[in-house]
């Protein structure tokens, strides 16, 4: 495993040839902004989610901006459309880090995108704020990679922990999309399950934007699962997977990554996710700070928050933290000032980055309540 000292010191070995690219916006005059690059799912399949991604950011942006900015400059976000896939996302960060003047980047929560951007992000020699939780995305050798939600490992061991000592099932189903995120989640789960002494009774994967989940559902209900737990990235593919698992008569409990309580599953899915348990990073009533900025959000844009805005409010919030902290600009400067957050309390958790770049370290349990999105408990991780 790497330590913190050796991601800083491949940082600080890349800082005599971004020197070039980062003087113009170190010692830009006050008139001019600092700009972060982002790029967004504004089409595609997963453009919805795109949509409260940028709400998230804009939302962190005005309130940073009306107070002042950072270090006397205003901030600004230059969005680009990655079109929902990952030649899209290669091509979005390409067009953002060749256009140059910026300071950070800011990805999606889509772990086989950022895999795919990984390399250009490296050449570029910026940090990115990744919203992806494959546990890999912050331990492979991208030092100027940063994730601000927690990552699968933790949520997998958060999944088994609750539903085996809390919900007391003993016969699960784990079903997984076949993309990155989904086959870490997979593995982490299993991993968890068999640490506490449990065998699936079912593991199937799908490809994501799959229509029909007959199969699947049908093999879950003949292995007598009395749990199902769901790894899946796209919002849709859940919608449709739970109404076919009601439609086909499983009862089983259902517990499942952050897709499953988000805005867009629940509208799309309807009453066929009452009752399903979820992880969530963000859950508007988790903490003071995830209470205020639910209640901004829906007063900026009349509908409920979630994750996919959650984690870019946050995102832009921290940049500028470390920058302000840094007092500089400079790509090392950010992302050695980015490491050293420690206690910050923002609306997914409070964030301590370690020597992978991992900010966050638990996740909350949640409850879809006849449609409504409700607490149950935060498990975290961060001692162990």
């Amino acid at each position: 495993m790497k330590t913190k000292s050796a991601r800083l010191a491949a940082v600080m070995a890349m800082t005599a040839t971004t020197a070039a690219l980062t003087l113009a916006s170190s010692h830009a005059l006050a008139a001019d902004p600092i700009t972060f690059g982002m790029m967004t799912e504004s089409t595609g399949p997963s453009s919805e989610a795109g949509i409260y991604q940028a709400n998230g950011a804009k939302l962190a942006l005005d309130e940073i901006n009306k107070a002042g900015g950072v270090l006397g400059h205003q901030l600004e976000v230059r969005n680009e459309d990655n079109q929902s896939t990952n030649p899209g996302s290669v091509l979005a960060i390409s067009k953002l880090t060749s256009a140059g003047n910026l300071s950070a980047l800011i990805a999606t929560v889509r772990s086989t995108q950022i895999q795919a951007i990984s390399p250009t992000v490296m050449r570029a020699r910026m940090p990115i704020l990744v919203g992806g939780t494959d546990v890999g995305l912050t331990h492979t050798n991208n030092p100027w990679i940063f994730r601000a939600r927690p990552n699968d490992g933790y949520s997998a061991k958060v999944i088994a922990d609750y539903g085996v000592n809390t919900m007391k099932l003993k016969k699960w189903a784990v079903i997984h999309s076949t993309d990155a995120f989904g086959n870490g989640g997979k593995n982490n789960l299993t991993e968890a399950l068999k640490a506490a002494g449990i065998t699936p009774v079912i593991v199937q994967g799908f490809n994501s934007n799959s229509q029909d989940f007959t199969p699947i559902v049908l093999a879950v209900k003949n292995s007598g699962a009395d749990i199902v737990a769901t790894y899946i990235a796209n919002s849709t593919d859940v919608a449709i997977f739970g109404k076919q698992l009601r439609q086909l008569g499983v009862k089983a409990d259902w517990i499942g990554s952050p897709s499953v309580s988000t805005a867009t599953a629940m509208k799309l899915g309807g009453d066929a996710l009452y009752g399903s348990y979820s992880i969530a990073d963000f859950s508007p009533d988790s903490s003071p700070e995830a209470q205020a900025y639910a209640q901004k959000y829906r007063a900026a844009y009349k509908v409920e928050p979630d994750f996919y805005s959650a984690w870019a409010y946050d995102s832009v919030k921290l940049l500028a933290t470390a920058i302000k902290n840094a007092n500089s600009t400079k790509a090392d400067d950010i992302a050695k000032a980015l490491h050293d957050i420690k206690g910050y309390k923002g609306v997914e958790g409070t964030y301590t980055f370690d020597a992978n770049g991992d900010g966050l370290h638990g996740y909350n349990i949640v409850k879809n309540d006849g449609g409504k999105i409700v607490f149950v408990k935060h498990i975290d991780f961060s001692n162990q």
